[in-house]
């Protein structure tokens, strides 16, 4: 980029703090310097605006202004001197920094991005920046600032099918944000919006239209009559476009928007706001004012908010000079790793193979960023999601013509590497990515090869489908389409999202029967679909009941009792004064020793009392559980036992003691038992979800094999020493960024604070956690891992016992021993060997049992001979269709290979048996000779199964299938007997 003079002083000021310069960007351009066309990065001189002009010039001046203020700086023409210039860098990540700094120096507090799984269960992954902020919007929790701004990571794949055809549409995205909690609204955000743009980016005001809700008066008058803009340059657009709702019912408000225009020269008349080829829109100023009611009326809000959105890759594209998003240095280095894969010169490419690596570049970030926010491969929800994109990415780069890895082996993936990419990328955006890069290379591999080896027999399929749809509506003159029950078998057995599938016929002109694949598909393998993709907010009633009440004071850490008021009664949800012996209630307290639950914890057990002198109990309440609720009041749930208790009187809260000791040695061996994981199968797995009971301890952790026996013994015995060597735990508050600067683990799915609480088992463990622990580890006093199994695609999950629970369990177990010991009349050390010796007798006395009905059965079928029919004239074929009741699968197979020998070639048997009352069994035997006329015993034997219930399989010359309706087995051997020698005749003549 050429340097740029600064008409006022060495630096660009925000206010009276200074604006840091940036380093250029290193990413190459696609295409060549030079020329006209040149739609490279960073490659010339933005005039840039003293801000102080335009501050200091009062209001009636300032429309001038907004057509002069580019005019005002001059390109540089001497050399540059360090300290008197600067380059202003357009990469990607230097506009993110640029947008948040701008604001932070504004009074906005930079927050991190939340993960791309969200709190909020209404939806499946995190869609927008406001997102986490949605409990503030609703008043359920207090805010901690006034006004933030974040870079936030966001995916939706509503617009999944015009990734890679459009400029815009993305899967993964980074949405820029400003918010206001209650503080500033329109005028200082539409200001702001408007600086940014103009003045930190340098946008030309004749570039910039803006579109306002068609009855926002308000908003218009301050674009216009503030701002500068002309009145030919906003757009007032309808409830559709520009009003903002989160639901039915709940808060909304108009939208303003900024738009850049990238032809002015085509001018101001019939202009659409819509058209890609001229507009895009690139910043959303929401205006949180109004509460919808049930009757559709809009009452106003108390605390009115500001939520906004830039799109980080669209001001790249503005920015950089580039047609489209994928071009940007956000993503087009994945692309031109991708071009390399394929041996492909993204310039030189048609547009289909241009669109084909557009859609790599963008599904890559969005699979690695959700892989490493812990969504990992599945059928359903958030897996179903990843696996989609991994499939698609991995179709499309066969499409492209990449083998294996791409780099000479055959047997290799290619997504691990394209990832590294998006690694790279990664740093100023997530910095766990890079932690976290050997398991997403894993999980990629894994993936990818597995998709693979079913893909090419699923193209084929595909294929053969395509064109039987074809053929047949070319006959019939009708319009092509698969069958819903074809979806389904390329999606079921060949891992075709059916999303592909139908990309894949629309390329062909073919049509898919969805109504007929909804019946045949799982209502959790369509957990993806479009309803997850908006953010639904209420104003609850519990927000009423906030307004007098704070939150709650935990004193859990320090004691087990304590004296506390009751603020608020619950009954069924409903507030009330009072609540009577024999009632279920929930209970507000101002202050408690009770724990809530949170981070896997479950909450504590105990009693309330309400005592009068001489410590005489006139109400008890049972306590059975505790959350938190409308942000940090605890909702203590039980039943009132005896008396009556009442709003404001006085409780004794205590906790159950023995309860809480339980749940303490449990969360510590939680701690102890993530690090020993760590340390036996490595750093890079990751808890993935918990449960800290009474009873037990739950722990889900990222891993793609089960625990081997000697691996579960190490971590058992790394533990067990932990708990001997007594080692006193450290807790202590600390600042989040000092904390993870520590070493610190934070927990899976927490959110925490500006200042967090942290647990410490020195030389051994240090996490964020702000649950109930031991003090010291030998109140463990012993740790037993009793389950290790797969809950997932990737994730393990470790059921374990300690302290009081792993006596119980050490006893228990002791016990079954004794009575199998008494049993067996064997000491505790030869048990293994009697019970190996028994079952070996079993499985004798099976065998011999088997072939005894096996001989049964042969002996029955010698008299069944007779009964075998000739069909065809010149090939003679004998064919027997039979039923030979309460023979079991085995028996009847060697029964029918004894009659298709004794027949002799060519011959056809098929035998059905009633095993028990629930229970078919079908054999279907042909000699080659039947074979030779093109009919398969395998194929044969599924309509014939499908009639009784079952299904079935098998080779040419012999299949068997199950059933479950034995009162139809006549009907199917009926059916058998027809088609056989309908057939036979047809093929013998």
């Amino acid at each position: 980029m050429g340097s740029m003079k600064l008409p006022f002083s060495v630096q660009s000021r925000h206010g009276a703090n200074f604006l840091l310069s940036f380093p250029t960007s290193r990413f190459r351009s696609p295409f060549p310097a030079g020329g006209r066309d040149y739609r490279g990065f960073i490659i010339q001189s933005l005039p840039l605006v003293d801000p102080c002009r335009l501050s200091n010039t009062n209001s009636r001046d300032k429309r001038s202004h907004f057509f002069t203020a580019r005019a005002s700086a001059e390109p540089l023409t001497e050399p540059i001197v360090e300290d008197k210039q600067f380059i202003v860098s357009t990469s990607g990540d230097s506009i993110r920094k640029r947008f948040l700094e701008f604001y932070a120096v504004r009074g906005h507090k930079v927050l991190p991005s939340s993960s791309l799984v969200p709190e909020d269960p209404t939806v499946l992954l995190t869609i927008a920046g406001m997102l986490q902020f949605k409990p503030i919007f609703l008043g359920k929790v207090a805010r901690e600032v006034p006004r933030a701004a974040t870079s936030q990571k966001c995916i939706r794949t509503n617009d999944i099918e015009n990734v890679g055809r459009t400029s815009r549409h993305q899967t993964f995205f980074e949405m820029l944000g400003n918010f206001s909690f209650g503080d500033y609204f329109k005028k200082d955000a539409i200001r702001w919006a408007w600086d940014l743009s103009t003045l930190e980016f340098g946008l030309s005001a004749e570039n910039l239209w803006i579109s306002v809700y068609e009855d926002d008066d308000e908003t218009l008058a301050i674009w216009h009559d503030e701002i500068g803009v002309p009145l030919q340059r906003i757009k007032r657009l309808g409830e559709e476009d520009n009003f903002w709702t989160s639901g039915a019912t709940g808060p909304c408000g108009p939208c303003s928007e900024i738009y850049y225009d990238f032809h002015p020269e085509r001018g101001h008349s019939d202009v659409d706001l819509g058209d890609d080829s001229r507009f895009i829109e690139f910043y959303n100023l929401v205006f949180m004012q109004y509460n919808k009611k049930d009757d559709g009326a809009l009452e106003p809000l108390k605390q009115k908010n500001i939520d906004t959105g830039l799109g980080l890759e669209r001001m790249a594209r503005i920015l950089q000079q580039v047609p489209n998003n994928y071009e940007t240095d956000l993503i087009f280095p994945i692309i031109e790793k991708a071009s390399n894969l394929a041996n492909l010169s993204y310039k030189f490419a048609d547009e289909s193979k241009k669109a084909y690596l557009k859609i790599i570049g963008d599904h890559m970030r969005a699979i690695v960023y959700l892989i490493s926010d812990g969504v990992f491969p599945s059928n359903i929800g958030r897996g179903y999601v990843v696996r989609r994109l991994i499939r698609r990415a991995v179709r499309t780069g066969r499409l492209l013509g990449i083998k294996g890895d791409g780099m000479g082996n055959l047997d290799g993936a290619f997504l691990p590497i394209l990832a590294e990419e998006v690694i790279k990328l990664s740093t100023n955006i997530d910095i766990e990515v890079k932690i976290r890069a050997a398991r997403i290379f894993e999980e990629l591999k894994r993936e990818e090869l597995r998709f693979v080896s079913t893909l090419e027999r699923g193209e084929k399929l595909l294929e053969q489908i395509l064109t039987d749809a074809l053929s047949t509506a070319q006959i019939n003159g009708t319009v092509p389409c698969i069958s819903g029950k074809d979806a389904f078998v390329l999606y079921d057995t060949f891992g075709f999202p059916v999303e592909i599938t139908k990309e894949v016929a629309d390329e062909r002109g073919v049509g898919i029967d969805m109504e007929s694949f909804d019946v045949e598909m799982d209502s959790q393998r369509r957990q993806s679909q479009a309803a997850h993709n908006t953010v639904k907010l209420s104003v609850e009633n519990g927000a009423e009941l906030t307004e007098n009440i704070s939150d709650t004071e935990f004193l859990g850490y320090d004691t087990l009792s304590t004296r506390a008021v009751i603020e608020g009664l619950l009954v069924n949800g409903k507030a009330v004064e009072q609540v009577s012996e024999g009632n279920e209630v929930e209970v507000l307290l101002d202050r408690t020793p009770f724990y809530a639950e949170s981070g896997g914890q479950i909450g504590d057990h105990g009693f309330l009392y309400v005592t009068k002198s001489g410590n005489i109990k006139e109400a008890v309440v049972e306590i059975k559980d505790v959350q938190k609720s409308l942000g940090n009041i605890f909702v203590h749930k039980g039943t009132v036992k005896e008396g009556v208790i009442d709003v404001g009187g006085e409780v004794e809260a205590e906790v159950d003691t023995k309860l809480r000791q339980r749940v303490k040695v449990h969360h510590t061996a939680t701690h102890l038992l993530q690090s020993a994981l760590k340390k036996v199968i490595g750093q890079e797995t990751s808890q993935a979800g918990s449960l800290v009971a009474f009873d037990r301890l739950r722990f889900d952790f990222n891993f793609n094999r089960p625990l081997r026996e000697n691996e579960v013994m190490e971590i058992e015995g790394l533990i067990n020493k932990w708990i001997g060597d007594a080692t006193l735990l450290r807790t202590k508050v600390m600042q989040l960024a000092d904390a993870k600067n520590a070493g610190a683990i934070a927990m899976f799915g927490e959110k925490y604070g500006a200042q967090v609480r942290v647990v410490e088992v020195p030389g051994v463990s240090m996490e964020l956690c702000g649950g109930t622990h031991v003090s010291n580890t030998s109140e463990i006093r012993g740790f037993k891992i009793i389950s290790e199994q797969g809950v997932a695609s990737g994730v393990r999950r470790i059921e374990a016992v300690a302290g009081e629970a792993f006596i119980e369990y050490v006893i228990a177990r002791d016990n079954y021993m004794k009575q199998l010991c008494s049993t067996l009349k064997v000491n505790a050390e030869d048990v293994t060997t009697r019970v190996n010796n028994l079952l070996k007798d079993l499985r004798d006395a099976r065998g011999e049992v088997s072939a005894a009905r096996a001989k049964a059965a042969v002996y029955r079928a010698s008299t069944m001979i007779g009964k075998a029919v000739t069909v065809g004239s010149s090939l003679k074929i004998r064919v027997l269709v039979e039923s030979m009741d309460e023979i079991d699968g085995d028996a009847l197979k060697s029964a029918a290979e004894y009659l298709v020998d004794s027949l002799e070639d060519p011959a056809a048997v098929v035998l059905g048996s009633c095993v028990d009352e629930k229970r078919v069994s079908l054999i279907v035997a042909f000699s080659p000779g039947v074979v030779g006329l093109g009919i398969q015993a395998g194929k044969f034997i599924g309509p014939i199964a499908k009639l009784c219930g079952g299904r079935g399989g098998g080779r040419p010359n012999f299949a068997q299938a199950g059933g479950s309706e034995p009162e139809k087995l006549g009907d199917a051997l009926e059916k058998a007997r027809d088609e056989l020698v309908s057939f036979l005749s047809e093929k013998s003549g």
